[in-house]
């Protein structure tokens, strides 16, 4: 061999569905009772133009037109085909179409979409299948059309009904076309919700009293309101917004959402999440459950539960490489068991968003685990006044729910 040639060692051949499987189904240390309830994630990934707070794999669609519908369409249908092994027999119980803008996709790509996945998967009568939409994107028939395609409930990303401040978050949208779309979705949707953002750079309690005034005003049956946060890698990251509010108006903030919506009937049933009743997202809630989702998608996460483990998988991030990889069977770019000392911490994390908080019994159910995994930092947790037990049922306290984070770090593995 010539001096200072190097030969690449030969990629290691994909994992074959069968192969995949059998591992997923050997023996292991865990042995789950009953395998959870399974919901969808379908990930759109293309927008109109990337906020500067998003950190979802989400990608400026800059070519014109629309995204490549017929393709893109063709990839979920081999990833979910492929998938099915993994959740043979079972139905779900919520369809989620998230991205991304959703909404850019056409209503006819949206009825294939949805009656692809009837064809494939199970799913239980009066199934909730969500989409989310950006004002951006709102015709005024498109919504209805949605509704006429299969959509049973409509998520309208507004965050904000004050123009600069949409400005500043990068919306493609104003506040006109957000009134527009929520007054639609009221005409075409039993259900459906508004999000909404706070802690908004520059913002004051008292116009926060506005955009609820605004919100609230559409009697939506359900809302979202969450704290502007800045993620790493994001473009806020690298120049932060000046002005954001600090800790103590933030936390006037939410009192006052909590006394508004409280006031109209939403009641508070998760930290960002409130309800009229009947109104709760099944989606959501499975999620918070430590339910099972398979996600299909570029750069999808899903989690799957088997009788001795739970898998966590991710799909190929970038679109294109997502579709060729899906048409070729290979959709899944990597996973991994989550370990026995990983999974009170990934089970509080979500069931502690809960303000009702979960049965006890539940958390062996959806681990495989014993009570005596968690004795202890229920134990600390109890003392410091973070969470209550009433019976076999386990809450946040007020405290708890206010410093949730903190209660969730108690059961971070040593």
């Amino acid at each position: 061999m010539a001096e200072g040639i190097r030969i690449a060692p030969a990629e290691p051949a994909p994992e074959s569905t069968a192969d995949r499987l059998a591992r997923y189904m050997r023996l292991g240390t865990l042995s789950l009772p009953a395998l959870p309830p399974l919901s969808l994630y379908v990930h759109l990934p293309w927008c109109l133009k990337k906020c500067p707070y998003c950190d979802f794999n989400s990608h400026e669609w800059r070519d014109g037109g629309a995204p490549p519908e017929a393709r893109y369409l063709d990839a979920l249908r081999a990833d979910l085909e492929a998938a099915l092994p993994f959740i043979w027999g079972r139905r779900a119980v919520s369809v989620f179409i998230g991205g991304g803008t959703p909404s850019l996709f056409s209503p006819d790509a949206i009825g294939t979409l949805i009656a692809d996945i009837r064809a494939r998967l199970p799913l239980e009568p009066g199934c909730e299948i969500t989409l989310e939409a950006n004002p951006g994107t709102f015709e005024r028939d498109r919504f209805r059309a949605f509704r006429d395609a299969g959509v049973t409930r409509l998520s309208i990303g507004v965050q904000s009904f004050d123009d600069a401040r949409l400005k500043t978050l990068g919306r493609v949208h104003d506040a006109a076309q957000a009134r527009a779309a929520i007054e639609e979705a009221a005409r075409c949707f039993d259900t459906f919700n508004i999000d909404l953002m706070y802690a908004l750079p520059g913002q004051t309690t008292a116009e926060l009293a506005r955009e609820l005034d605004t919100a609230l005003g559409f009697a939506p049956p359900h809302l979202s309101i969450y704290h502007l946060t800045i993620e790493p890698n994001t473009l806020f990251a690298n120049a932060p917004p000046p002005g954001l509010p600090d800790d103590d108006v933030s936390s006037d903030m939410l009192d006052l959402i909590g006394d508004r919506t409280a006031g109209i009937g939403l009641e508070r049933y998760e930290v960002s999440a409130f309800a009229k009743p009947g109104h709760r997202c099944v989606h959501n809630l499975n999620y918070w459950n430590f339910g099972d989702y398979l996600g299909i998608g570029a750069g999808a996460h899903g989690k799957l539960s088997f009788l001795h483990r739970v898998v966590r998988q991710v799909r190929w991030r970038d679109p294109g490489t997502y579709m060729a990889r899906a048409l070729a069977g290979q959709a899944v770019s990597n996973d991994e068991e989550v370990s026995r000392r990983a999974l009170p911490f990934e089970y509080m994390l979500n069931a502690l968003r809960l303000r009702e908080g979960v049965e006890l019994a539940r958390f062996t159910e959806r681990t495989g685990l014993p009570l005596s995994a968690i004795d202890a930092s229920l134990n600390e947790a109890r003392q410091r006044g973070l969470i209550e037990l009433d019976g076999a049922w386990l809450r946040p306290t007020a405290r708890g729910f206010d410093f949730l984070s903190d209660l969730q770090a108690l059961f971070l593995a040593d």
